[in-house]
């Protein structure tokens, strides 16, 4: 989706005025709403990155994370938040990305797609309690998890005997933030669903031992 750069800006916002934008924006807010509303989650306006050049909204040519860090100085929006308190927030932010800071309700451990993917059915099939799961679009799986998952990493591997495996397998913890959907992640794509959150899980993510096996055991399969 094209965008005038940098965000905030009058030629940005002028192009905010048409019809179409005000849809995307409304929708937009409608998203966020539910993260803070419905599902409990802090939401922090994010940079865009425009194709091909990946040029990213926050103005600096030398940009370590092209539209995938938040916004300078923009302003958390905490959970909890109405669709009228959040249209007002992102509204002097038209056509950021909706960023989700890790480390508050949940930790995320982050593996290939193809490895989360093939997780989820056996996770699944084992019965074993699940959170919400994305896919992003230069091809990981984020699974939500309880908060102090980063910290715990190599304790809970070591225990579980991969801690000397090279596996492609991270947490994700305090000061990290995820796109969330359906909003675009580094110029490349738009994040989605591999398991959306639901009422019974996403206030309270699973720790991440429950996981982490079937994680790491599924991981090392691929990379043999």
């Amino acid at each position: 989706m094209g965008m005038g750069f940098t965000i905030g800006s009058s030629r940005s916002t002028k192009e905010f005025r048409s019809g179409a934008r005000r849809r995307g924006r409304t929708s937009e807010c409608t998203a966020v709403a539910e993260y803070t509303g419905l599902w409990g989650w802090d939401v922090v306006p994010g940079a865009r990155a425009a194709a091909p050049a990946r040029t990213c909204s926050c103005g600096r040519a030398d940009c370590p994370a092209p539209g995938a860090h938040p916004l300078p100085l923009a302003p958390t929006v905490r959970a909890g938040a109405t669709l009228d308190e959040v249209t007002a927030a992102w509204g002097q932010y038209p056509g950021a990305a909706v960023l989700l800071p890790v480390g508050r309700g949940f930790d995320v451990i982050e593996v290939s797609e193809e490895t989360g993917r093939r997780a989820l059915v056996r996770l699944e099939r084992m019965g074993l309690p699940l959170g919400p799961v994305t896919a992003t679009p230069d091809g990981r799986a984020q699974f939500f998890v309880a908060p102090g998952a980063a910290a715990e990493l190599p304790q809970l591997l070591y225990r579980m005997g991969w801690d000397d495996a090279d596996l492609d397998l991270r947490a994700l913890g305090q000061g990290a933030f995820v796109t969330a959907p359906p909003s675009d992640h580094a110029g490349l794509g738009p994040v989605g669903w591999l398991r959306p959150p639901a009422l019974d899980s996403a206030g309270n993510p699973p720790q991440a031992r429950l996981l982490l096996g079937t994680l790491a055991y599924i991981c090392h399969r691929l990379r043999r």
